[in-house]
């Protein structure tokens, strides 16, 4: 009896201790927190967008596509998917830009051991870790159009006639789009700076002996050298600029009119000012629709450098 009761325990034992060792016991908890803070709240807010549920009814009356519909004969939608895709353009691209250069600035300094190094890229942080509405707010103070807006100020000084930063729709979405721009480039800034120290520095030296330019290297060597990093740093700025909302509520919430209302804000102001819960996850699930669509096309591109 006493080797039967041993041989049925030892298989059990057996099995906890590969699943110790394995990944599954570990990453348990992790899923268990996806689960319960994503994917059940993902696949409720699906389901409720193919329903007209209201904030006053929000189960609806059943299955229907009448929520898609109201989405995409709305007049404003599409002026809404204009404005969005300007903001995330205009963003990225400079997101990249401006980190790229402040990476290679300070890598170069680095190589000539000038001091400041340390000092660049702590200040260059700073927007990082400024919560978007306090950032929000901060540009409504500088954007201000009276005698205590710091921007026109400046240009008086110049003789430059004040600028209807927020409230002209011609200048708001720029204006908003540049805000965003100094919130996004310390990320940019971050995993460039990373990327760029990985470039072989001996391939570098070579190019040098062989008399290649700074921007030939920089061509030919050093971009290519960082591609993953590069394409892994233009997704993270395309998904989190398109589910920007803490920054641009307070600084323009947006208006004037629905000059910069993006997606996300849409989704805001169908579910909680016009209390249409169905409409407002339509158009959630329709920005989760593009942001997989990115991450899909990362993959495919990804996967074909691989190959």
């Amino acid at each position: 009896m006493q080797n039967e009761n041993m041989m049925t325990v030892k298989p059990h034992k057996n099995f906890f201790k590969k699943a110790s060792q394995g990944p599954i016991l570990w990453l348990a908890p992790l899923f268990l927190v996806l689960c319960v803070f994503y994917l059940i709240p993902l696949v409720d807010v699906i389901k409720t967008s193919f329903t007209n549920a209201t904030m006053t009814n929000p189960k609806g009356n059943g299955f229907t596509w009448a929520s898609y519909l109201k989405v995409f004969q709305d007049e404003a939608f599409g002026e809404i998917i204009f404005v969005t895709f300007f903001f995330v353009g205009f963003s990225v691209i400079f997101q990249f830009l401006l980190g790229f250069v402040i990476a290679l600035a300070v890598d170069a300094a680095e190589s000539r051991n000038m001091r400041g190094t340390v000092l660049t890229r702590t200040i260059s942080l700073i927007s990082w870790a400024i919560p978007g509405v306090a950032i929000g707010i901060i540009w409504k103070i500088l954007y201000a159009e009276t005698g205590s807006g710091i921007l026109n100020y400046l240009l008086s000084i110049f003789g430059i006639k004040q600028i209807a930063f927020l409230s002209d729709p011609a200048t708001a979405l720029l204006s908003t789009s540049i805000a965003n721009v100094w919130r996004g480039t310390a990320q940019s800034m971050i995993l460039l700076y990373a990327g760029v120290k990985t470039v072989d520095k001996q391939l570098l030296e070579a190019a040098s002996i062989d008399g290649a330019s700074s921007i030939k290297k920089l061509i030919h060597i050093t971009i290519p050298g960082m591609k993953s990093v590069i394409m892994i740093n233009v997704l993270l700025n395309i998904i989190n600029t398109f589910n920007t909302f803490d920054m641009i509520m307070p600084l323009t919430g947006g208006g004037p009119g629905r000059s910069t209302e993006v997606l996300v804000l849409s989704v805001y102001r169908n579910i909680f000012q016009q209390l249409d819960l169905g409409k407002g996850c339509a158009v959630a699930v329709i920005l989760l629709m593009i942001n997989i669509a990115f991450s899909i096309g990362y993959f495919i591109l990804n996967r074909g450098d691989e190959a």
